[in-house]
């Protein structure tokens, strides 16, 4: 072949792509979280773990369908409004992600996986735990975290077996995690034989718990379950103590975060409130997880709140999805996510047949000098 002969194959590829060798491809991934209102402290938190992931997946340099694959976050807020999700949702499938990571609700995360799934996108939940966001049948729903079966009945259980709960009052918010999971402590703590002596309901956005608690004051109650998020638990807290009742303080991963303290104020205690969180790691995880701490904290500052792993993990589960199928089409990379292995830093990663993450581990944790103190890990 001349020399001439040689240059013209050159010439097309920088006429057309600007290089004689494989271009960047952008794989776009669409992030849901609550950015605005009462939640959005945990919504940065799960955007800021994205965000990690991909400056990392972009620093590896992997290869998908012969291209070096540039992930690119396309970041929505869904101000933990229903309404607001299923709006962003569509955002998202009409800019034509190629899969989503969200969202934190799970009253955003159940209306908005019909769209994703009408439009084929695969969805990873890094922290919605109704069970009804994995039975409605969508093989392209899955989540990294254990659900509110597991996580309100290991919560009921603990309560009686552990801390010796008779008595039991239970709150939620109304949300669908608030309710699914105060139901499902329900089922756990009367199958451990403790006795339901009210049950109150309220808002994730109220702030004044006065009537409620004082019913509750009334029942004496030696335990207060707590269905709702961090935003409501704190100020709730600091009343209770106001109001002088002497209960133990329960609630599920919504509340199980960094900043409670700071939003529970005096009405923390010291090694008063129980809680847990989806997920935990033991032995070598620890370092992994500790590990990864590090990296967050060096990046963004602080320390991350609670799901940032989570999300850290749907990201790297779906990337790995995506180099297995050798593609970042949805339908092609599907298959490998539904089948998908991975050793993460909150653990192994794999799904049952509904999208439910297998074997989910589940974290207890009280509070004491301040501070979030693991007690154990069970499966």
């Amino acid at each position: 072949m001349s020399v001439k002969s040689k240059l013209i194959p050159l010439a097309i590829a920088l006429a057309f792509g600007g290089s004689a060798y494989a271009a960047d491809v952008e794989i776009k991934i669409g992030h849901v979280a609550p950015i605005s209102g009462p939640n959005a402290h945990l919504g940065k938190d799960n955007e800021n773990g994205a965000k990690l992931a991909v400056e990392e997946l972009n620093a590896k340099g992997i290869m998908i369908g012969g291209n070096k694959a540039k992930f690119v976050l396309q970041l929505e807020d869904d101000a933990s409004d229903p309404k607001q999700g299923t709006a962003v949702a569509q955002k998202l499938v009409d800019a034509k992600v190629k899969g989503v990571i969200g969202h934190l609700n799970s009253g955003t995360t159940v209306p908005a996986s019909k769209i994703y799934h009408d439009a084929g996108i695969p969805q990873i939940s890094p922290s919605s735990t109704t069970p009804q966001y994995t039975k409605q049948g969508f093989k392209s729903a899955f989540r990294v975290v254990a659900n509110d079966n597991k996580l309100g009945g290991t919560l009921g259980s603990y309560a009686v077996k552990k801390l010796g709960a008779k008595k039991v009052a239970v709150i939620d918010d109304r949300t669908a995690y608030g309710q699914g999971v105060a139901d499902e402590f329900v089922k756990g703590a009367k199958a451990g034989g403790a006795e339901i002596v009210s049950k109150q309901y309220t808002t994730d956005k109220a702030t004044d718990f006065t009537a409620i608690l004082t019913q509750i004051k009334a029942k004496k109650p030696d335990l207060v379950f707590f269905g709702g998020m961090d935003a409501v638990g704190g100020p709730m807290l600091k009343q209770l103590k106001a109001l002088g009742i002497q209960a133990k303080f329960m609630g599920g991963d919504g509340v199980c975060t960094e900043s409670l303290p700071k939003l529970a104020g005096d009405g923390l205690g010291e090694g008063n409130v129980y809680c847990a969180e989806a997920g935990g790691v033991t032995g070598e995880g620890e370092k992994v997880m500790a590990d990864f701490n590090a990296r967050y904290k060096k990046k963004f500052g602080q320390d991350q709140l609670l799901y940032a792993p989570y999300v850290y993990d749907a990201v790297m589960t779906m990337a790995t999805a995506m180099q297995k199928a050798n593609s970042a089409e949805p339908a092609k990379y599907l298959p490998e996510l539904a089948k998908i292995k991975y050793q993460g830093v909150t653990g192994a990663i794999a799904f049952d047949n509904f999208g439910d993450i297998k074997d989910g581990a589940l974290t207890l944790y009280t509070y004491k000098g301040g501070k979030k103190t693991k007690l154990e890990v069970v499966r």
